[in-house]
C-alpha cells in the first residue's frame, strides 16, 4: 500500500520510475548483471550519463556554452566548491534567507570577504528580500527555495555577475531561464532522484578561473572528465535519468509548474479560509509552491494533527525540528490527489477541533 509521502527529502518519486527500477534492477539492459554492479567505465553506463546530459539540457532548454556535472557530497558540499572555484580577489555577496543560506555564508567565508546584502532574518525568514547587487564583486549567491520557513524567489534577481543559485530543493519544478546564472546546483532528493548525486550547471567560463585549489574540489576536474573523474554515484545517476524521462514524458516543466502550483494553491487555500486556525509562516508574494509550513493554535494540536495524519496515511507533515510547526512538501512526484486529500483532512482536523 502507498501512503501519500509529504517528506522534505529524500523525497517521493513517480511510481512508475520505482516500478521500472524493479524491473531493472537484477539486468540493466541485458547485460546480465544490476546498474549497481556495472563499471562507470563501460559503454553502458557511458551511454546512461550521455542520456542524463541530453534530458538535462533538454527540458531546461540548456545552451551550449554550460556544462552539466554530476557530483557527490550534496549542495553542502557545494557551499564551499563555488567560494573555491569562483572567489578571485573581489568579495562575495549573499543573500540570507534561511537556514541553509546561513550555512552557505558560513563556507564562504573560508575562501575570502562575504557582503550579506539583504536578509528576511528580521522577519523570522518569512518572505524574500528585494536586493541589489554591487559591481565590484566576485559572483552573488541566493537559494531559490527555502525548504525550512516555505519561501521563493519567484523572481529572479539581477545582477552583471555571475548569478550563482542553489536550487536543491526547487530544481526541475518551473522552467527557468538558464542564462540568467552562472552556476545553479542543486542535490537530487527533492525533484530529481534518490540521495547520492548533486547537479550543478556551470557556465564555461567559469569552470576554469586558474585557481589553485585541491584536485577534487576544482569544477574543472569533473567537467574534463564528463563527472568521471573517479568513480560517480552510478545507482542514483540511474534513477535520476528515470526521472528526467518521466518528466518529459508528461509534458516536460510546464506541465510540472502547473502541477505544483495547483497542489500548493489546495494547501494554502485550506490555510487562507481556515479564520487563524492554521496561519501560514511565509508572506503571500513569498509562499513557496514545494513547501508549504504554517502553525495551529498550540504545540499539541501540531503533534495531534500529525498523528492523526500518520493514521490517515500522511506521512512527513511535521515541520523542521529547528522551528516545529507543520509543512507539507509538495514536489514533483508527489501527485495533485495526494495534495487533494491533506486537504481534506486539514479541513476536517479543523471542524473537529472549532465545533
Amino acid at each position: 500500500m502507498r501512503i501519500c509521502n509529504f517528506n522534505p527529502g529524500p523525497a517521493a518519486l513517480p511510481l512508475s520510475v520505482l516500478e521500472k527500477v524493479k524491473d531493472e534492477i537484477l539486468n540493466y539492459h541485458g547485460t546480465g548483471m544490476s546498474i549497481l554492479e556495472t563499471s562507470h567505465r563501460s559503454k553502458e553506463f557511458k551511454e546512461l550519463l550521455d542520456d542524463a546530459n541530453g534530458l538535462i539540457r533538454k527540458i531546461y532548454n540548456i545552451p551550449d556554452e554550460y556544462k552539466i556535472l554530476w557530483l557527490q557530497g550534496g549542495s553542502s558540499t557545494q557551499f564551499y566548491m563555488v567560494p573555491a572555484n569562483l572567489m578571485l580577489n573581489k568579495p562575495a555577496e549573499y543573500v540570507n534567507t534561511g537556514t541553509w543560506s546561513k550555512k552557505a555564508i558560513k563556507e564562504a567565508k573560508f575562501y575570502g570577504d562575504v557582503n550579506v546584502i539583504a536578509s528576511s532574518e528580521d522577519k523570522n525568514f518569512s518572505y524574500i528580500p528585494k536586493v541589489e547587487f554591487g559591481d565590484d564583486i566576485s559572483y552573488a549567491h541566493i537559494t531559490s527555495n527555502n525548504t525550512i520557513n516555505g519561501t521563493q524567489w519567484h523572481t529572479y534577481p539581477k545582477t552583471g555577475k555571475p548569478l550563482i543559485a542553489d536550487m536543491c530543493s526547487d530544481f526541475l519544478s518551473r522552467p527557468v531561464d538558464i542564462k540568467k546564472f552562472g552556476l545553479i546546483y542543486a542535490s537530487a532528493q527533492k525533484n530529481l532522484g534518490p540521495a547520492g548525486v548533486t547537479v550543478v550547471i556551470i557556465r564555461d567560463d567559469l569552470i576554469n578561473l586558474g585557481k589553485d585549489i585541491p584536485t577534487m574540489i576544482s569544477y574543472k576536474t569533473h567537467a574534463e572528465k564528463n563527472s568521471a573523474f573517479n568513480t560517480p554515484p552510478t545507482f542514483s545517476i540511474y534513477v535520476c535519468k528515470l526521472v528526467l524521462e518521466w518528466i518529459k514524458s508528461i509534458g516536460g516543466l510546464p506541465e510540472i509548474e502547473s502541477r505544483n502550483k495547483k497542489k500548493s494553491s489546495l494547501v494554502y487555500n485550506v490555510i487562507d479560509s481556515s479564520n487563524n486556525f492554521y496561519k501560514g509562516h511565509a508572506e503571500l508574494d513569498s509562499r513557496s509552491n514545494m513547501n508549504v509550513t504554517f502553525r495551529l493554535p498550540s504545540e499539541e494540536l501540531e503533534a495531534e494533527c500529525v498523528e492523526k495524519g500518520k493514521e490517515k496515511g500522511f506521512v512527513g507533515i511535521k515541520g523542521h525540528r529547528s522551528v516545529g510547526g507543520m509543512r507539507v512538501s509538495l514536489y514533483n512526484a508527489v501527485p495533485v490527489e495526494a495534495a487533494e486529500k491533506v486537504s481534506e483532512f486539514l479541513k476536517e482536523f479543523q471542524e473537529t477541533h472549532t465545533k
